[in-house]
């Protein structure tokens, strides 16, 4: 009998030692310092809400800056050469986990590295970046969130007929050397033409021509469209201007450039995007493995419209033609 009742205590205290180390571990991991590299191309209000609404998820989950989380953010300032350098610092540095916010930066992290698993977000086109497999199967060490809705160009210039039945050239200005901003404007030259519109095209280099660029549309154009291009992105103040200054209506890419002074977009919430991110990042540093997590793109798009802009610009609204509409600038 005692020897029965000793068995029988062993195998209990088995067992309260296997719960207990279960709890252990799940204790650990919060407890462990976990280092990720956030590599982001340039610095404009799309691609730094992305990344705060990424830090915001990892921080509901419990991995908190100054506790469990030690995060270096490094921005290329538009430079291939820096982008490159930071990707392989992060690797030197053994990171936990890679964020990649834009296009290049995500094709450098993924060249650097095939072992540490690399997130993105703010990517036009994944499959054509060569970052993933394919959106429901990535395949490698990388995974993440696209910004591109299958109907928001489509939208947008739809939008343009709309707001200004009379126009009939729209000037788009980007830098052909960025892969996401060659896609977006192919698309947008697509629905132009299926919206009788002309494409008027000048591309640029750096931000330091996105200025001159602007002024070289003046009356070339009657509309001018900006997609989600970085360089341009980053000196869009240097395109508002002109476009105030000579009653050009501006349309864009996303919601956070018509916050800025653009007219309208069919955008999205970058923050949400970022979050959405992040909770990828979780389960990542939770075990689960980049290549079975499919991509994410926003659900939701939204009809952006900038009041002051439209005064600025010369463009007469309705209620009618504000019906549906997020308004900004007032």
């Amino acid at each position: 009998m005692k020897k029965r009742l000793a068995v029988l205590l062993s195998g209990a205290m088995l067992m309260l030692a296997a719960c207990g180390g279960g709890n252990q571990v799940s204790g650990e991991k919060k407890d462990k310092t976990v280092k990720i590299g956030i590599t982001q191309i340039v610095e404009h209000p799309s691609l730094d809400a992305a990344r705060e609404g990424f830090i915001a998820a990892l921080k509901d989950a419990g991995y908190e800056e100054g506790k469990n989380l030690k995060i270096d953010y490094q921005n290329a300032q538009g430079d291939m050469n820096n982008n490159a350098s930071i990707a392989q610092k992060f690797v030197s540095d053994d990171s936990d986990l890679i964020l990649a916010i834009a296009t290049p930066s995500a094709q450098a992290a993924v060249q650097a590295t095939k072992d540490i698993p690399v997130l993105f977000t703010a990517i036009t086109d994944p499959v054509g970046a060569e970052l993933v497999q394919s959106m429901e199967k990535p395949g490698g060490n990388a995974t993440g969130t696209s910004d591109t809705h299958p109907d928001a160009i489509k939208n947008t210039i739809a939008a343009i007929k709309k707001f200004i039945p009379d126009a009939k050239k729209v000037g788009i200005i980007y830098n052909n050397g960025e892969p996401n901003s060659v896609v977006n404007v192919k698309n947008a030259k697509e629905a132009l033409e299926a919206e009788g519109l002309e494409a008027v095209e000048t591309t640029i280099s750096a931000s330091s021509e996105v200025k001159q660029a602007a002024e070289s549309m003046v009356g070339r154009v009657d509309v001018m469209y900006i997609p989600k291009d970085n360089t341009v992105v980053a000196a869009l103040e240097s395109v508002i201007t002109v476009a105030n200054d000579k009653d050009i209506p501006m349309f864009v890419g996303e919601g956070d450039s018509v916050k800025r002074g653009a007219f309208a977009s069919y955008g999205l919430d970058y923050h949400e995007l970022g979050y959405t991110t992040g909770k990828m990042a979780v389960e990542i540093l939770e075990g689960k493995k980049p290549s079975e997590m499919p991509v994410g793109y926003p659900e939701n798009l939204e009809l952006v419209i900038n009041k002051k802009a439209a005064e600025e610009e010369g463009i007469a609204l309705t209620e009618d033609l504000l019906k549906g509409a997020k308004i900004v600038g007032e």
